[in-house]
């Protein structure tokens, strides 16, 4: 087995659980907001669940992971993880205050994301009192991944763009009108998000969003960290 192809298979072993993980909790999350702000659409569905079986989208959060963990190692970059699950379906219209409470139902995800991140940092902190054993270096390996992960969803969700979460906060707190407009972006909003994220190495511009994106993973990791005294 080459060097690469091991390297390859311990990545996808480190990131799997994580992956699951901050997809699932993430959807839940906003299944749950949801109900708790009056739409029952989710938790008709089945969707508030753990389940990670009712949020895998089998292209977004397993073969476009996958892909970039691949290519990234193959290729000694540092690419950006990219992914999705199946979209939690909200009818914002059956929310209380739709408008209003549309920016907790978006920011549940991310929230949850957060959560998971310090859960994370909590392994490691943990494995700092376990004896050397076998199991520790990958558990504490697996929980770096898992900080990783979820605060590389966090940035990317929070960007301001419908469908993200981030953009339906900016739809939230923007003046009516201008939030109307604002929405209209979303049939389009993945296209122009995968273009900003891979059309700059096709034509040999400078990656910002890309940079934007570890720039602020960066930032929330040091606060996870830094809070937890790690």
């Amino acid at each position: 087995m080459s060097a690469n192809l091991s390297q390859i298979i311990q990545l996808i072993a480190l990131y799997a659980i994580p992956i699951v993980f901050a997809i699932t909790f993430h959807e839940a999350a906003h299944g749950y907001a949801a109900k708790h702000f009056g739409d029952l659409t989710a938790d008709n569905e089945g969707r508030i669940s753990l389940n990670p079986l009712r949020h895998v989208d089998p292209i977004g959060t397993v073969a476009i992971p996958l892909g970039i963990l691949i290519v990234g190692q193959l290729t000694g970059s540092a690419m950006p993880l990219f992914g999705w699950a199946k979209p939690v379906p909200v009818n914002f219209r059956n929310l209380r205050s739709p408008k209003r409470d549309m920016l907790w139902v978006a920011a549940a995800g991310p929230g949850a994301n957060l959560l998971m991140a310090m859960g994370w940092g909590a392994v490691v902190v943990f494995a700092q009192y376990l004896p050397p054993h076998a199991l520790t270096l990958p558990m504490v390996g697996m929980a770096a991944m898992g900080i990783q992960i979820n605060v590389m969803l966090i940035a990317l969700n929070l960007i301001p763009l419908p469908p993200l979460d981030g953009g339906r906060i900016a739809v939230s707190l923007l003046p009516m009108a201008l939030a109307r407009r604002f929405a209209k972006i979303e049939p389009y909003g993945i296209v122009i998000l995968m273009l900003l994220l891979f059309a700059p190495a096709a034509l040999n511009l400078p990656p910002l969003l890309s940079e934007f994106i570890t720039a602020f993973s960066r930032m929330i990791a040091n606060f996870v960290l830094g809070f937890l005294g790690i």
